[in-house]
């Protein structure tokens, strides 16, 4: 999706509504570090540091449609418990959702508990229901269904397996979009036939293998698989996610169409398949064809991966994939300031070591490429202050720098020992260190500890300052006078 695109769909979705019917869960992710084995059993010793606490599935939908800027009537199922209560704190405090939740007093609220150390999921601890609603309450949320519905170009259904989404309250979100809207079902199901005929089913593809009992590995595979699944229900089309392989779209009567996906580092890839519910539910909704619906999915469930927990994606940081999408993996690695910081918070939250140092970098030479792979060697991710044109004159004086500050950054995002390049335009990098908050700072061997900017605050928190070694007979100083020299005997 192009950039012109991508802006023009964002533009018409505020305003849009959009229905999410489902199966609503409280997702907690309880996050520390693990650094012994229980003495009592052999298991992991977790030392909690946060926990974050969000809404999860439908919720889960909902929240992206709301921050992608769209407005959502959430339908969904809670207990009498205390996990209610913070289902519906979370959902009165979520601008641009509107909650419609059921209390059943014979069920707990659906919470999923996630212990996470260095990025890795260590237990998750369940605690649901999964019979299907009936009597009184399935009533209420067919009834509930029925007075949302009105005005809600899409219709979301949200089926985790966990009793909510029954035959009648399927029957009333397809009768609720008879007068001119759309279904499309996220199914974990064994049989796609009990949705009967709504516009899409989206399973992914390890629940599209579930329901058909075929691979699908190759995109030949996939074909087959959609071919059978559409046999198999009565369902207008079937879309398929593929994690890196991209998206495959069967609709029926037509030929199976494949859209590529772009392979990417996945942090997390919990609620990725409800952030591309909602972003292709919400595009469908603002009148985007399916091509532009789709590949406004992909966008958004990229960056849903690359995020701790179950995220949300703005159209803020969609403008910047669909950017970044389009530039050199050089030119992808410079960064402002609060790119840093988001790219240093992903970091860490996978217990990744962040360096940082800083420099001029005016005539990269042989000296500047050892200091930096030195630099790199102590932590896990590199980041790089780049002074500014002006901040280089003021430090070198007039004539410099020789290299403007694009084509410096350029240089410096090209080598591998270089994970970001974040420029500055301050006299020193001062603001840049205080904002990423690393773990090990480095500067030359020229310097002593005492006269490093940010030596200080760096071992206020727990950091380490490091001298790199200088590669002697190389500097940028001295390539510049041998160049003028040259340039001089010659003239």
């Amino acid at each position: 999706m192009d950039l012109t695109a991508l802006q023009n769909l964002l533009a018409r979705i505020p305003g849009v509504r959009v229905a999410c019917v489902g199966d609503l869960m409280v997702d907690c992710f309880v996050y520390g570090e693990v650094s012994r084995v229980s003495p009592e059993a052999p298991i992991p010793v977790l030392a909690r540091t946060r926990e974050l606490v969000m809404l999860g599935a439908a919720g889960n939908v909902a929240r992206n449609i709301a921050a992608m800027g769209g407005h959502v009537a959430l339908v969904g199922l809670m207990g009498a418990d205390s996990e209610a209560h913070l289902a519906l704190k979370l959902v009165e405090g979520a601008p641009g959702i509107e909650g419609f939740l059921i209390t059943d007093p014979s069920r707990p609220t659906t919470l999923k508990t996630r212990f996470v150390s260095g990025g890795q999921q260590l237990l998750r601890v369940d605690l649901e229901e999964s019979r299907p609603v009936d009597g009184e309450v399935e009533q209420r949320l067919v009834r509930t269904i029925r007075d949302i519905a009105e005005g809600a170009g899409v219709i979301l259904l949200s089926d985790y397996g966990k009793g909510v989404v029954t035959p009648a309250v399927i029957a009333a979100c397809r009768e609720a979009a008879a007068g001119g809207g759309c279904v499309i079902v996220d199914s974990k199901a064994r049989s796609f036939a009990r949705y009967g005929p709504v516009d899409i089913v989206k399973p992914n593809a390890a629940e599209l293998a579930y329901a058909t009992d075929l691979p699908v590995s190759t995109d030949t595979e996939i074909e087959a698989a959609l071919a059978r699944a559409l046999e198999l229900c009565e369902a207008k089309a079937v879309l398929v996610t593929r994690a890196a392989k991209g998206i495959s779209l069967a609709v029926r009567g037509r030929p199976v169409r494949h859209f590529p996906g772009t392979p990417r580092e996945v942090f997390d890839a919990s609620g990725a398949g409800d952030t591309t519910l909602a972003a292709l539910g919400l595009a469908l909704a603002a009148k985007a064809s399916i091509e532009d619906a789709v590949a406004f999915a992909q966008l958004a469930s990229g960056v849903a991966v690359g995020k701790v927990g179950t995220a949300t994606v703005s159209p803020e940081e969609l403008i910047e994939e669909s950017l970044s999408a389009h530039l050199a993996p050089a030119e992808a690695k410079i960064a402002t300031p609060q790119r840093m910081v988001d790219e240093v918070a992903r970091w860490r939250a996978r217990g990744l070591k962040v360096g940082f140092t800083n420099g001029c970098f005016d005539v990269l030479h042989r000296g500047h490429v050892a200091y930096l792979s030195q630099a790199r060697s102590w932590c896990d991710r590199l980041i790089v202050g780049l002074n500014s044109d002006r901040s280089v004159r003021a430090l070198k004086g007039e004539g410099r720098p020789v290299h403007d500050l694009e084509s410096r950054a350029m240089v410096l995002a090209a080598l591998g020992s270089v994970d970001l390049v974040a420029p500055f335009d301050e006299d020193t990098p001062i603001r840049l260190i205080e904002a990423a908050r690393p773990e090990v700072l480095i500067k030359g061997a020229d310097y002593t500890e005492d006269q490093v900017v940010g030596a200080a605050e760096v071992r206020s928190w727990g950091g380490d300052v490091k001298l790199a070694a200088i590669v002697d007979g190389f500097s940028s100083s001295a390539a510049i006078a041998r160049m003028t020299n040259k340039q001089e005997a010659s003239s």
